[in-house]
């Protein structure tokens, strides 16, 4: 069996971009290891959410690792970093910001996980960061690098299908249904360029539980929890990645291939 470190940039990102690969690796007897980067401290906090003087960071760190355990998680690290904040606010440059931190010494924290569990797979995000947000555009340039130093067999960046999001939102429009307020052209990655499709349809239920778990972020009435089981599966039931010298035309179904 192997190990696999999927890399992330705050709490609940794991959920809703890898979560069913992380549960269905798990399933196959697979090590899954959970990195996050920041512990979320600038996230908008749900009302209600917080116990008398519990911080925002405290509380994202225990729905974490709920979330992980109901993704069949063996272990989760924090890099230690600070949560930056979207983009062009003043945390982007604060002492200790991921966004500001030194990518070759990330990495190197990131790598030292690597060396250490053996890894065989690792992933991080596409070179904008999904959406833009600059802890997630650092996930991308720290996962790659960290995959370099580590010599890391297969390493996947986690993205969305800018053209199936498309033609979802058209069919959203067309039956009066809410979407995310997200610019197609900002957002994932061309299908031209996804190499690997993985189904995670038989564990949705999983990967809904683990949002769930993130109630300071994701309330019940969101957009994501909100959404009939079709439309979730529909959103949610297809994982995509950019292998790292893989083959577009190739088309890969796992990320564990014989």
């Amino acid at each position: 069996m192997a190990t696999m470190v999927t890399f992330h940039a705050h709490p609940d990102d794991e959920c809703i971009a890898c979560g069913g690969v992380m549960r269905a690796a798990a399933d196959a007897g697979h090590r899954v290891v959970l990195v996050v980067a920041t512990r979320g401290e600038h996230g908008e906090i749900v009302p209600g959410v917080l116990t008398d003087g519990e911080s925002l960071a405290e509380r994202r760190v225990k729905e974490t690792h709920a979330a992980a355990d109901i993704l069949g998680v063996a272990r989760v690290e924090f890099l230690g970093y600070v949560d930056s904040g979207m983009v062009d606010t003043e945390t982007n440059g604060a002492p200790g910001s991921f966004w500001s931190a030194d990518v070759e010494e990330a990495a190197e924290r990131l790598a030292a996980i690597l060396r250490e569990e053996d890894a065989e797979v690792l992933t991080c995000y596409d070179r904008i960061g999904g959406y833009g947000h600059p802890d997630h555009i650092q996930v991308h340039r720290v996962g790659r690098r960290a995959g370099e130093l580590a010599g890391t067999p297969r390493v996947y960046e986690s993205t969305s299908n800018r053209d199936e999001f498309r033609r979802m939102a058209a069919m959203a429009r067309e039956a009066g249904e809410e979407m995310p307020d997200l610019d197609p052209d900002g957002f994932g990655s061309p299908e031209a360029e996804l190499t690997t499709r993985v189904d995670v349809t038989p564990w949705l239920e999983a990967k809904r539980a683990a949002m769930r778990a993130h109630r300071s972020q994701i309330p019940d009435d969101s957009f994501f929890l909100a959404l009939p089981e079709d439309r979730f599966a529909l959103a949610f039931g297809t994982e995509w990645f950019i292998r790292v010298g893989g083959d577009p035309t190739q088309r890969e179904d796992t990320l564990f291939p014989a």
